[in-house]
């Protein structure tokens, strides 16, 4: 008889923690087990050096729900996302990190909100005790990707959420290989139009070794993705504010010229500026023109809908 298809899939990115595998296993299996619910979890071992494979292959043999997914070579932490999230089988899937600082004692929280929510995102509190530099990293992201996006978001590169299968492949070839890949899909999700909410979850120190983000090499990719994001849904919300920039440095810079000559006149700094006002506007219609043409939108709209009832009860439908 076949395995009937789970209903959860939770994806775990492993490189190098053979020292947290067996813990990290264990508590998810006793959490959705406790739940009730048909689930699988998908390892995927980025061609570590240590035993993490070893593990993982020993901890098929005492939890039936565990698939192990191998890599030849590192790959890197999003392309480890790329792999889980498409050999998974559930209708819905869970990403949490293999270095034991996030909790599976978190995952219903993140589930009970699909739907009507099509990702969630567990996001770090004050009380996260992570590096001073890092935390102040993180809402230096959370701000500027907040703004381009005209949406509030809470914690950008969070590797703890829960998502629909269905919504996540559609943005698989944007998945970048290294730690951006949460950032990316987190700004594709709410660009392109689906429901997106944030849960406050509790972030523990590491089990084990040392955090493998690079702080100036991936950061800088954090901000490049960034930018490639909303460039790719929403363009003019950089094209924009540029034009808006170079035309009032434009204005200052014909006021200076008149103070400074004491007569009407346009200096060649303000014409260049106003050429390159226009220019800027043009590109930005231009790539906006391009970017509704090409991107496809998939949300499936899922709205609650309070249907009044004769007590005068509200009633919610989906």
């Amino acid at each position: 008889m076949s395995k009937p298809s789970p209903n959860i899939s939770v994806v775990i990115p492993v490189f190098q923690e053979q020292d947290t595998l067996e813990r990290i296993i264990s508590d998810v299996d006793r959490v959705l087990t406790a739940e009730g619910t048909c689930f699988e979890i998908v390892a995927v071992d980025d061609g570590s050096s240590d035993r993490s494979l070893e593990i993982l292959q020993h901890l098929q043999k005492d939890y039936r729900s565990l698939r192990v997914v191998h890599h030849l070579y590192n790959r890197g932490y999003g392309s480890s996302l790329r792999t889980g999230i498409h050999v998974a089988r559930g209708e819905i899937i869970v990403c949490m990190d293999a270095d034991g600082q996030h909790s599976a004692d978190d995952i219903p929280l993140l589930l009970k909100n699909i739907p009507p929510y099509d990702l969630i995102v567990g996001y770090r509190t004050a009380n996260y005790q992570g590096a001073w530099y890092r935390n102040t990293g993180n809402r230096l992201y959370n701000v500027f990707a907040s703004w381009l996006a005209n949406t509030e978001i809470k914690d950008l590169t969070s590797g703890f959420r829960a998502l629909r299968r269905t919504a996540g492949l559609h943005f698989l070839p944007l998945y970048p290989t290294g730690f951006s890949a949460s950032a990316t899909a987190t700004l594709a999700f709410i660009k392109a139009g689906y429901n997106v909410t944030f849960v406050p979850i509790n972030v523990k120190p590491r089990l084990h070794g040392k955090s493998k983000v690079n702080l100036l090499k991936d950061g800088w990719r954090f901000l490049s993705v960034i930018l490639r994001m909303i460039l790719l849904f929403d363009p003019l919300r950089i094209f924009m504010p540029l034009a808006g920039i170079l035309t009032v440095l434009g204005f200052v810079g014909w006021g200076l010229g008149i103070k400074t000559s004491g007569r009407l006149l346009i200096p060649n700094s303000t014409v260049l500026l106003f050429v390159l006002t226009i220019m800027v506007i043009l590109l930005g219609l231009l790539s906006s023109q391009v970017s509704n043409s090409r991107i496809h939108y998939f949300a499936d709209e899922t709205v609650e809908i309070y249907e009044s009832r004769e007590n005068g009860q509200g009633e919610i439908s989906s």
